[in-house]
């Protein structure tokens, strides 16, 4: 591995935040939910790891429609926004016990509500995107709605409007910024000018809620530089 921890000071820190279900990074305040989650170096840089607590939600390799696309990330602590805009830098990679369905889940998950039951996301399968096949490559960026609208459903009911191609790839740095207003979503890649994804039908229940970094099944994901703009 090419980061290391902090020093023992801040990885008692951690360890205290973790028991309070809390960690802080940048200036604010995360809640964990189903995730396991440190302040590390990455090439000298301070940033945020997770991956996901496989203790505290299993899954079930037979049933994975049931098992993914779930509550899996770091949640901002007090905020409630509705429309606005949200970016920050991501970098996956594969756990070395990732199964061979992993794909370097990872994005953001927005409008979280209260206890979790219901928001938006917008992720990335870094693998797909530069695959030789080009089945996989038309699901590099998926779009879901906790509870009712995961990737399964969604891939079968709506003939690929809520996914989509993009040339990203592991273990690289990927600008990810989504603006939601009202019903609709775009996500926009590297500071480019054009959305590489637009969503116009948002599907979840919840209207507003916070904000979080969200990752899944074999993911070690790196998170940075998180904006938020209301």
């Amino acid at each position: 591995m090419n980061y290391m921890k902090l020093t023992l000071l801040s990885l008692f820190s951690m360890m205290y935040g973790a028991q309070a279900q809390t960690i802080h990074f940048d200036g604010k305040e995360f809640k964990f939910s189903h995730v396991k989650a440190s302040v590390v170096k990455l090439d000298g840089e301070e940033v945020l790891r997770i991956e996901r607590d496989l203790e505290s939600l299993p899954f079930d390799p037979e049933k994975l429609g049931e098992s993914v696309d779930e509550p899996t990330f770091l949640k901002l602590n007090d905020l409630d926004i509705e429309n606005g805009i949200v970016e920050v830098k991501v970098l996956s990679r594969l756990l070395p016990n990732a199964p061979a369905f992993a794909r370097g889940f990872i994005g953001l998950a927005f409008r979280i509500n209260e206890d979790n039951s219901a928001f938006e996301s917008i992720y990335l399968r870094p693998t797909n995107g530069r695959a030789e096949d080009q089945f996989r490559r038309n699901h590099t960026i998926q779009y879901y709605a906790y509870p009712d609208y995961k990737f399964d459903r969604l891939r079968a009911e709506s003939k690929g409007e809520y996914e989509t191609y993009a040339d990203i790839g592991l273990d690289e740095w990927i600008t990810v910024r989504i603006e939601f207003n009202g019903k609709s979503a775009k996500l926009f890649l590297d500071d480019q000018k054009s959305p590489a994804f637009l969503v116009n039908e948002l599907l979840s229940s919840a209207k507003s809620g916070s904000v979080g970094l969200w990752v899944d099944i074999g993911t070690e994901g790196f998170f940075k530089d998180l904006k938020i703009i209301q």
